[in-house]
């Protein structure tokens, strides 16, 4: 018979509160590992989101460190042959033979006196006194209230925000397409800067706010050809300005007439150290006429999730046989409105859509991708002043995702 004694038998309470116990150290533990998974996938989560952005930014950033430095070594490098040679160059200016003057300066234009006397027979000029350049861009947040009360006293801004001048003949009519989701902070400071500069270059003009509804990726390019179709029922514009409701202009000069299109207007952004981030970025704010819109048929309906539509719009541009401008020195500087893309996702197989879509913009038997329907879309102006009616919705369904051909 073994030595050791047998261990007295718990009575039955005290059996039960010690598996109890038992139990609990289990349950404790099995809450906290689920915490700490739970917490670790959020974040894993949230990196895989965000990383895609904050990678493009910091890259960027050292790109355009490169890019000021080697900039300024030529300039640099341009002063000390101006000191040196005295005399002017063989092509007659102060600039070396090949070189555009609009990399130094801005070029000097002029523009009319203040006492000019308007016809309301003639066309409206395209250099005024009232567009005196530089703009103080003031991001701060206003009330859609505020904006209403301040454009409430211009008796002339009709429904839709659709605004002529009456003392000359608006030279050029321009619609102004906002894509719109989540951003309703935005739209006041975007309206309260861009009306006055518009009246101030005296085009006839109205903004038409597409917002998508729902809960799929964010399609800026989709909402832009509905966009169009829906400007063209209204009225019978001559351009189209695709304008991202977070990009402010700093200069009035930076006309918004349809006279150098296709126009890149957003050469500068603040964002990204004023410095173009690569020659064929075509974002943020760009501009074509109508018919150059119809012959490279609009967007692509296949860009899901934010980046990548507007290096198609270039491609586009480019095939057609258009060559891209751009505003000359500083004329072309935008402030963004500091934003995250809350709820929207970058649209990570971009590059791959753009090598598959290539160049080719003939319709159906190019081999587009399929879009699938995008929901609600408001095709809406009961943001914009003086107007009061419920906004207008649509389901669009982009049928084989032919671009605009199905918004004919």
């Amino acid at each position: 018979m073994s030595g050791r004694r047998a261990q007295p038998e718990l009575p039955a309470g005290k059996r039960k509160m010690s598996v109890l116990r038992r139990m609990m150290r289990v349950s404790n533990r099995s809450l906290l590992a689920f915490i700490f998974f739970f917490s670790l996938s959020s974040s894993c989560l949230y990196f895989i989101y965000v990383a895609p952005g904050i990678a493009n930014t910091y890259l960027f950033m050292v790109q355009a460190r490169g890019i000021m430095l080697r900039e300024n070594v030529k300039t640099i490098g341009h002063m000390i042959r101006l000191y040196t040679n005295k005399n002017t160059t063989l092509n007659g200016t102060d600039y070396p033979e090949g070189s555009n003057s609009s990399d130094y300066l801005v070029q000097t234009t002029t523009y009319l006196p203040e006492n000019f006397t308007y016809s309301p027979y003639l066309p409206c000029p395209e250099k005024l006194p009232y567009m005196r350049g530089f703009l103080n861009v003031n991001v701060s947040e206003v009330s859609f209230d505020e904006i209403h009360q301040l454009f409430s006293k211009d008796l002339d801004i009709e429904p839709g925000g659709h605004w002529r001048p009456k003392d000359c003949k608006p030279r050029w009519k321009v619609a102004v397409l906002i894509p719109f989701r989540n951003r309703h902070e935005h739209l006041p400071i975007f309206f309260l800067h861009l009306i006055p500069m518009l009246q101030k270059q005296r085009l006839e003009f109205a903004f038409y706010v597409i917002e998508q509804t729902g809960t799929q990726p964010f399609n800026r390019a989709m909402l832009f050809n509905v966009g169009f179709k829906e400007a063209m029922k209204d009225s019978v514009w001559d351009c189209v300005i695709f304008h991202d409701v977070d990009h402010l202009p700093e200069n009035d000069r930076n006309y918004y007439g349809c006279g150098e299109m296709p126009r890149h207007f957003a050469a500068k952004l603040d964002k990204y150290m004023y410095i173009l981030p690569y020659k064929e970025f075509f974002g943020g704010v760009s501009g074509l006429t109508v018919e150059q819109f119809r012959k490279i048929n609009g967007f692509p309906n296949a860009f899901w999730g934010w980046g990548g539509e507007d290096d198609d719009l270039w491609n586009r541009v480019h095939y057609a046989g258009y060559n891209v401008t751009r505003p000359e020195g500083d004329l072309g500087k935008y402030k963004s409105i500091p934003h995250h893309h809350r709820g929207e996702v970058q649209f990570l197989g971009r590059f791959k859509t753009l090598s598959f879509l290539g160049s080719d913009i003939s319709g159906s038997d190019s081999g587009w991708m399929t879009a699938e329907p995008v929901g609600m879309l408001h095709i809406s102006s009961a943001y914009l002043p003086r107007l009061h009616v419920t906004p207008l919705s649509m389901l669009v369904d982009s049928g084989s995702g032919t671009d605009l051909q199905h918004l004919h």
